[in-house]
């Protein structure tokens, strides 16, 4: 799974393949433990092989208010967390029992300073990460809330079936009223 990830973006040799796949470390991982907390610094980019995740934050009011969503086939970070090594903002939490692949940050350096490929590969997720976020936020600025559900499910299109419809409401800026309402007229 990470393989045809890693090729999706860059055509890594043969070679660097069988010299990066082995800093990807697999995890077995339990239906809503945390990776991370917030303030605590993200030490591991995860590659989500099986599962979903997301990153949320608490309000002053202690309201928990969902980030981002992380599928099959994504990284799961916090993303600023890890590469400039500062406390995080947000909580990173496992939804569903997930097999997870991850590298430290001191071997993604390692990784990124021996391969021209591996740099390539974190310039071009990097862009389409930062193109989603984009989307998310257009999609919160200027779409109704049945235009923001019907984004979220083609971005991630079983997830009203795994993850708790609270966690979506706040993920899409609505209530859960709001949202059932929505799911009942789509």
């Amino acid at each position: 799974m990470i393989t045809d990830f890693l090729i999706k973006l860059v055509p890594f040799t043969c070679e660097e393949l069988n010299d990066i796949l082995p800093y990807f470390e697999k995890e077995n991982v339990k239906k809503n433990e945390l990776l991370i907390k917030e303030g605590q610094m993200c030490s591991k980019l995860y590659f989500v092989g099986q599962g979903i995740g997301r990153s949320y934050y608490l309000t002053k009011d202690g309201k928990d208010v969902t980030q981002w969503f992380f599928g099959v086939d994504n990284f799961m970070s916090s993303v600023d967390s890890f590469f400039q090594q500062s406390p995080s903002f947000y909580y990173l939490e496992v939804l569903e029992d997930s097999v997870l692949y991850s590298i430290t940050k001191k071997n993604m350096d390692m990784l990124l300073a021996k391969y021209q490929n591996m740099e390539k590969f974190i310039r071009l997720l990097t862009i389409e990460t930062l193109a989603k976020f984009v989307h998310k936020l257009n999609a919160i600025q200027f779409q109704t809330a049945k235009e923001r559900y019907t984004y979220m499910l083609a971005e991630f299109p079983d997830i009203s079936h795994r993850v708790p419809l609270g966690h979506i409401a706040s993920y899409l800026g609505i209530t859960q009223e709001t949202l059932s309402r929505i799911r009942k007229n789509h």
